[in-house]
């Protein structure tokens, strides 16, 4: 190894060092360790430009154990992206651009928001997908405008993560050979060795599910062997590649390398000191960065402004030959729909029959087959569940390692796993990616829902079977609680649509909204279409909330709220209470987060607060409702988990029907007038 290799990653480690000791918090021992590799990586291999992290064509880089942030702040400052000195030894503080864990929208040249275990890997998996389709459908011949690669730096809690084995085990049967993972491969997690809990072969596991697999068992400094394994891996056709890395956590910490102990915490002054000696480094300097070595790194800032220069005069000439495809690029680069959504939108969206119930699962599937065909950019599938959900619509071409410019994707039996791919191809641009299952399995997606939300990646969560009108299934397959839970869940959008017209609306919605994931819930048994004629029109989803049905008299006593498939019954109790000269409003409410968006006037004027009597109904919990319903209102919904037996019979027996509401209805009133 050079000097200069070795100044350069000194630099790194201690750069970690001095961070994770002023804040007195965080993980150095990964970033010791895995230094060398990161600077070969980032000097040698990667494609980038630090002075614009979104150039199109840049290879992304996953730092799935996201514990180890300090490792890419400093590579990312070092490099010249637009982080300082200031910000590293602002590590893990309030306001800072180096929070504890990568996260996308806050810092310049984090791809994807890390720390959760073995989501970013994952994201990885979803990366890659999105960069063989984005070739398939753009690249022409002599035009490569997309052809980057998706490396990943993964430690043994990635790969223990049930998560890394789902999106692994499809990378290998899609073929992604576009996706490079390197294995940091210490022996350490925090209880201790990993000897106490994970002693499978890791690389016969990765080579059984289509890997190409190396092994390199050096101590992790041996940058000749890394890049050779690296070349390897970007030669490799047709399977991923997976590079077994040894390493030594904490690397020349004299009394804490290789143990649990230099994991999670600092090293304390006086290792500090005496690690500072073993790299050559003057212990009374904190946060030194030699001129040399910064003067090494910053030489990307060249390379990366050269390579994005290149590639856009490659994109001049391709828009030249190939007008309408780079626009196409453009636009959807710049996170808007084609120029033509509205008259696509119009002209290809189903009208519903009012007088033939539809499932809303199987609205969304009437829609898909009108408008799928027509936007080349929304990319998705199903766990094993595309003909229950819907969602593979007429002649929709299957994406495979033989078939990149396939859009629709057969996820399998991995949800956890569908959800973090989904959240990887919507982190790399232009796609619009969606994925269906049932919504009680939203229990296997959670965290990956939750870093969707937090990072405000544009995905569409398709969920049926949505209540105990899943029926004979029984409570194990029947959510009452995900609703409330979701809406708990800051950042994410959830619409449970009334009908096939608010589920038309809501996917209207869903496609345009670019600012974070939507989340739909439909239903899976056969519901009313209500009558656009005779009632308000379903285009008001967008409010959230609004008067579908309003009193004819001349006072309001009484509001109605409901979503989904109680909605019609909330009408059906209306047209029975107005025969007995009770003002009543219907309101339907598909979307809470919708609702509080909008001006506190408009929420006045569907829900006035002078008007107390309120009955909410609705096949979840009732958490969450008394917002709505006031301390006075009552709530018509689960109490219990459900029960196995037809829909309908279960509606029946928990109180979903037009009788019982009518009776709490009523005895609402009465409390008020008291």
């Amino acid at each position: 190894m050079e000097n200069i290799d070795n100044l350069c990653i000194n630099t790194i480690r201690t750069l970690t060092i001095d961070a994770v000791e002023k804040a007195n918090s965080g993980h150095p021992g990964m970033p010791m360790g895995m230094a060398p590799a990161a600077y070969s990586l980032w000097t040698r291999h990667l494609r980038y430009n630090p002075k614009n992290p979104q150039w199109m064509n840049r290879d992304r880089f996953v730092l799935s154990c996201g514990h180890g942030s300090m490792l890419l702040y400093a590579v990312l400052y070092l490099t010249g992206y637009d982080l300082s000195l200031d910000d590293i030894k602002n590590f893990r503080q309030w306001g800072s651009k180096t929070p504890g864990h990568p996260e996308s929208d806050l810092t310049p040249g984090v791809e994807v928001t890390t720390g959760p275990l073995g989501q970013g890997i994952s994201n990885a998996v979803g990366m890659a997908i999105a960069e063989k389709y984005l070739a398939a459908h753009f690249n022409r011949e002599q035009f490569p405008i997309i052809d980057y690669n998706v490396y990943v730096f993964a430690s043994d809690g990635d790969l223990e993560e049930g998560i890394s084995s789902e999106a692994s085990s499809l990378a290998g049967c899609l073929g992604l050979d576009n996706l490079i993972v390197i294995y940091d491969n210490n022996h350490i997690s925090i209880d201790g060795s990993t000897s106490l809990a994970f002693t499978e072969d890791v690389a016969k596991r990765y080579g059984a599910y289509g890997w190409f697999v190396q092994t390199v068992d050096t101590d992790g400094n041996d940058l000749e062997a890394f890049d050779r394994a690296i070349d390897a891996a970007k030669k490799e056709k047709g399977r991923p590649s997976f590079i077994k890395w040894h390493t030594h956590i904490g690397y020349g910490s004299p009394n804490k390398q290789d143990t649990a102990e230099i994991h999670g915490s600092p090293l304390g002054a006086e290792e500090v000191a005496l690690t500072k000696k073993v790299y050559g480094w003057d212990p009374d300097k904190t946060f030194y960065v030699p001129d040399e070595s910064l003067a090494k790194f910053r030489q990307q800032v060249e390379k990366g402004t050269e390579l994005e220069n290149s590639w856009r005069k490659l994109f001049a000439e391709y828009s030249k030959t190939y007008p309408e495809l780079a626009d196409e690029f453009t636009v959807a680069l710049n996170k808007k729909l084609p120029h033509d959504w509205e008259k696509i939108w119009k002209e290809s969206v189903p009208i519903f029959d009012p007088t033939k119930p539809l499932a809303t699962r199987e609205a969304q599937g009437k829609i898909f087959d009108a408008l799928m065909p027509k936007l080349p950019l929304v990319i998705g599938g199903s766990a094993d569940l595309s003909d229950s959900t819907k969602t593979l619509y007429t002649d929709a071409p299957i994406f495979s390692s033989v078939n990149p410019a396939g859009r629709y994707i057969h996820y399998g039996i991995r949800e956890h796993g569908m959800g973090a791919i989904m959240n990887g191809i919507a982190a790399t641009g232009i796609l619009t990616p969606f994925g269906a299952t049932y919504f009680c399995f939203t229990d296997y997606m959670r965290p990956a829902i939750r870093l969707a939300a937090l990072a405000k990646y544009p995905v569409i969560f398709v969920y049926t079977h949505d209540s105990i009108g899943v029926g004979e299934d029984g409570p194990t397959h029947q959510p009452v609680e995900h609703l409330a839970s979701f809406r708990a869940m800051p950042g994410l959008i959830l619409i449970r649509p009334a009908d096939a017209n608010e589920t038309l609306q809501a996917w209207k919605f869903a496609l345009e909204h670019r600012e974070g994931p939507v989340m739909l819930v439909l239903t899976r048994q056969k519901i009313p279409v209500i009558d656009q004629t005779k009632f308000s029109s379903a285009q008001h989803l967008s409010h959230g909330a609004y008067i579908l049905k309003d009193t004819q008299r001349e006072r309001l006593d009484l509001i109605l709220l409901a979503t989904g498939s109680e909605v019609h019954l909330a009408l059906a109790a209306q047209e029975k209470l107005a025969n007995e000269e009770i003002g009543i409003r219907v309101v339907s409410m598909p979307s809470w987060e919708l609702f509080e968006q909008q001006t506190q006037e408009y929420r006045d004027s569907v829900l006035p607060p002078a008007i107390t009597a309120r009955v909410a109904i609705e096949a979840g919990v009732k958490l969450g409702w008394d917002k709505y319903i006031g301390s006075t209102g009552e709530f018509v919904g689960m109490t219990t988990f459900g029960a196995s037996a037809p829909s309908k019979i279960l509606f029946e027996q928990f109180g979903f029907t037009v009788e019982n509401i009518i009776s709490t209805a009523k005895a609402v009133l009465e409390n008020s007038i008291k």
